[in-house]
This record gives C-alpha cells, structure tokens and sequence, in this order.
C-alpha cells in the first residue's frame, strides 16, 4: 500500500489521508519506549504511506515533536500539532503520573493566552525543525482536565485572548486550520460558540464503542462546517484486547458492551480492531483516524486491519442487537481501499 485515500478538509486546502499517524507513544505513553524498535518503525511508516501526523508538545515533554521533524523533514507531509502547554526547563517530580515515564527534562505548564500560543507554535518549529505546521489543535481544555473552575478560567483565557492568536495565524498564512484535541465532547460545543474552527480532534468519543457525539456535537458541526479527526479509535485499548477505557480500568459496563461487539465480531470473523479502524470513517464529518503507533509490530498489524475487508452482514447484525447509535452511518465499503 503506497498512499490512503483523501478527503478534503472544508474551507482549507488540505487533503487529509482517511489514515494517519498519532504520535502519542512516540513520547512513551504510558510506558517507556524501545528506542531501537521506535526509530526503526519510523520509515516503514512513511514507505507504508503515511502523510498525515499528528503530534504535540506534552507527548514525552517535547520528545515525540523531536522525533517527528526528524521523520519528515525533506519529505511531503501533512502535520498537526498543539497548543495550550508550554514547556518550561526542568522534570516534574513524577513525570510518569503524567504518563511519561521517560520524558525530555521539561515540565508542562498550561496557557491558553495569545502570548502562549503564539510562544507555543513558535517553540514547536523550532522542536521539530520544520518550517511548516498545517493545523494547531488546542489541547485539553475542557473539565475532563482541569476541573469545572480552572476549566471556566482556561475556557475565558482561550475565548478572550488565544482564539485571536490561531485566527491571527490562519488568517496570516502561517496555517491552514485551527480546532480542539480533546478527549470530552460539551467543550467542542463551547468552542463552537466562541470561534471559527475548522476541524475537532476528538479522542475517543466517536468510535466502534461510543456514539454518543451524533445526539449533539456532530450536528451542530455540521451547521459550523466544522470536520472531525478521530483519535484513541481503540477507547485507550479495550477494543484491541486491552483493560483500559478512557486511560484507567474499563467499568463493567464497558466491559460488557466490548464482549458483546467482540462476540459479534466473532461470529462474521472480523477482527474487533479492523471494525473499529474502519467505522468512524462512514460518518461524512470525518475526515482521517489516527492510532498511535510504537514499533513495527504494532504498524503490520495496523496495515491488516486497514486492508480487512469486512461483511455488510457485520455492520447489520450490530445495528439490530442495539450495539450502534440509531443513527450511526455503517460503512458501505472499506474505506482504505480506493475506488
């Protein structure tokens, strides 16, 4: 496979590849990373047909930016990257509580200020080496984060004073679009009160398990024309055989609902993480998916469930079981494959 197909970012320029790379386990997400294995993977990614990446200044406290600018300099990319922390010399006394266990000797510091961004986006060029960012996300504003007080406080200082520093940017040239990557659904509703945003990343909220975004927020973006990246497609992990969902232990709830999507799954022999790579894709707002990725064993087996055809009999045995939204669109066709 040499390239994915693309769909076109509304408003903007960009022709986004259906599949990209998340950059998250670069900076050792969770657990510390084999060195070796990681910068091995890095060019089979692009070989295998990668173009889109995503990555941000908290993954590993500046390590996956590093290891990013280093992949794509001299090469045709798209890139995303975020704002909303800054770096500041020295480790916080517990980086992996943070879920960095070995991270850059820096510590993050949160700042949704004009000042800070503009610091923020000027700081990334300079991490990664590249001259050209394509889209800014905010990242992790929203209660989920911060708390319902400290998260009104961020919400003002974003609203008041760092939308017109992304705004500025997009309107200068600098980048192409501007949005959110966030894990939580009501502050992208916010957000579409105070601004002009192109496209969400949403973590984890629209998936194979999770629908609950087509009661309100994929709505109201359709009015906006604001689009949708799909990250954390695996729910942190519980659909690829994992125990966590939303980056701690699954309740049983979820616990329940993935076996029975596995058991139907089971039954048509698809593979769980195939389905869950390929169904955000059928909704018309979303425009690419991007698991993490970390060594080349984790790569192959992302490019088998990509190119897993899957049976029109599977999408419709789940609908009828009450394990999708109602109004969830089913895919038609893989969404991988061109023509």
């Amino acid at each position: 496979m040499n390239s994915f197909p693309t769909r076109r970012l509304a408003g903007t320029q960009i022709d986004l590849p259906v599949l990209g790379f998340g950059g998250a386990p670069l900076g050792g997400l969770m657990t510390a990373n084999d060195t070796t294995e990681t910068q091995a993977m890095l060019p089979e990614v692009l070989a295998a047909g990668y173009r889109y990446v995503d990555t941000a200044p908290f993954y590993g406290f500046g390590k996956s930016e590093r290891m990013i600018g280093d992949l794509l300099r001299g090469r045709d990319y798209v890139l995303s990257t975020k704002v909303g922390r800054l770096l500041k010399p020295g480790l916080p006394a517990d980086p992996a509580a943070m879920g960095w266990p070995d991270p850059l000797p820096f510590h993050p510091v949160f700042d949704y200020s004009y000042d800070a961004i503009m610091r923020s986006f000027e700081d990334s060029q300079q991490r990664l080496g590249l001259d050209k960012i394509d889209i800014l996300f905010v990242h992790d504003i929203g209660e989920m984060t911060h708390g319902a007080d400290d998260n009104a406080h961020h919400f003002a200082t974003l609203r008041d004073s760092g939308y017109r520093a992304l705004d500025e940017l997009r309107s200068a040239g600098n980048i192409k679009a501007i949005g959110l990557g966030v894990n939580e659904v009501q502050v992208c509703r916010d957000a579409l009160t105070i601004g002009d945003w192109d496209v969400f990343l949403l973590a984890g909220r629209y998936t194979l398990l999770e629908q609950a975004p087509l009661d309100d927020l994929f709505p109201e973006c359709a009015a906006a024309g604001t689009q949708i990246i799909v990250g954390g497609p695996y729910n942190s992990g519980i659909l690829v055989g994992g125990t966590t969902w939303n980056y701690g232990d699954a309740p049983e709830q979820v616990i329940t609902r993935v076996s029975a999507l596995r058991a139907c799954a089971d039954r048509h022999n698809v593979p769980l993480p195939a389905a869950a790579l390929q169904f955000p894709l059928a909704h018309p707002l979303v425009v690419s998916i991007i698991p993490g990725l970390r060594s080349r064993a984790e790569l192959t087996q992302t490019l088998d469930w990509v190119a897993t055809d899957i049976p029109a009999a599977f999408w419709h045995d789940l609908r009828a079981e009450g394990l999708l939204h109602p109004k969830a669109p089913i895919p038609t066709q893989n969404p991988y494959k061109r023509g």
